[in-house]
């Protein structure tokens, strides 16, 4: 079965050779791509048919945000990343074989959850599933993800972002 790739800023970046026409990526992953050789292989692939640009329904970006609310991945993922990860789960419904090419670890994070393929250009890629949460520094409170500010409410000591293995 074909295999077709959504594309992270990242494999741009590191260098993922777009050697099929089955690459896709969101329009918000464009933006990331800034440096000149990447932003040449990007525009290439655009121009040679290799890449196509997809937009995401709205379903699957509210998917998304219920599946990293519950993760703690909210804390960590950009919109360009999930809208990436809004793709991949589209293409998947679509009855696509698909393989996210991402660096990023809290993206593969999220993948791994939802069961959709990742790989790497220049890292191995995560080797467990992993949780975030707010908490206190000083009295060890636990925050919901919206809360707002950087200081505890009870002790006035930093709020930090700690990694909880499944």
């Amino acid at each position: 079965m074909e295999i077709y790739f959504v594309l992270d800023a990242s494999a741009f970046i590191n260098g993922f050779d777009l050697e099929s026409d089955n690459n896709y990526t969101a329009p918000e992953i464009t933006q990331e791509v800034k440096d000149f050789e990447s932003k040449l292989t990007l525009d290439m692939a655009i121009r040679d048919g290799k890449l196509i640009i997809r937009d995401v329904d709205e379903k699957y970006i509210d998917e998304v945000n219920e599946i990293i609310s519950e993760s703690g991945d909210v804390l960590r993922l950009s919109a360009p990343d999930k809208k990436l990860i809004a793709l991949a789960l589209m293409l998947k419904d679509a009855g696509k074989n698909i393989k996210v090419i991402s660096d990023d670890y809290t993206i593969q994070n999220t993948l791994k959850i939802i069961n959709i393929p990742y790989s790497g250009i220049i890292t191995e890629g995560i080797k467990g599933v992993y949780n975030w949460k707010k908490i206190c520094e000083g009295c060890k409170k636990e925050f919901d993800e919206n809360y707002p500010f950087d200081d505890c409410d009870v002790c006035g000591s930093r709020i930090f972002k700690k990694r909880i293995k499944l």
